[in-house]
């Protein structure tokens, strides 16, 4: 099974420990590649829909997660909404790098270095399976989106834009 390769990262440690079912999904990452959920989509024979990504932003200055599939963009005002704050912005990538641990392109929302809060976007609802990255470029997870919520003590929230 593929669990033997992502036995190292953070992400599916968490994953194990917690004795939440999931799958891997290991694919061969160009550098090249502009988008890394894009071109995990299509290794993967997934939809856009259906792969999330993992974004840092700052909201009033502290950071939070946001989880959006991979078909739209972050609602930086949305995500402010549900953070209750008033401003939210990107966080530089290397602030992102630093707090969970993982390098962009390969952050996961789960097994970061720090908890923070975490917002996934209401549409993973729609599924029973949603895939998120799994700590490296190259490796995404499938689980349920209850199951994400659980383990990062995430909530939904309308902060995807398509």
């Amino acid at each position: 099974m593929a669990r033997k390769e992502a036995a190292g990262t953070p992400a599916t440690l968490a994953l194990t420990r917690a004795r939440v079912s999931f799958t891997t999904h290991a694919y061969d990452h160009d550098p090249r590649s502009a988008s890394f959920g894009v071109e995990a989509a299509e290794a993967l024979g997934l939809t856009t829909d259906e792969v999330f990504k993992t974004l840092m932003a700052l909201v009033d200055g502290n950071p939070v997660i946001a989880v959006v599939p991979v078909s739209g963009s972050l609602d930086l005002k949305g995500l402010a909404a549900a953070a209750g704050g008033r401003r939210a912005e990107m966080a530089d990538p290397a602030v992102a790098e630093r707090l969970t641990g993982y390098v962009v392109g390969g952050i996961s929302p789960i097994g970061q270095k720090r908890a923070l809060p975490t917002f996934v976007d209401e549409t993973a609802e729609l599924f029973d399976v949603i895939y998120v990255s799994g700590g490296r470029r190259g490796l995404d997870i499938g689980l349920a989106p209850a199951d994400l919520l659980a383990l990062t003590n995430g909530q939904y929230a309308a902060i995807g834009r398509s």
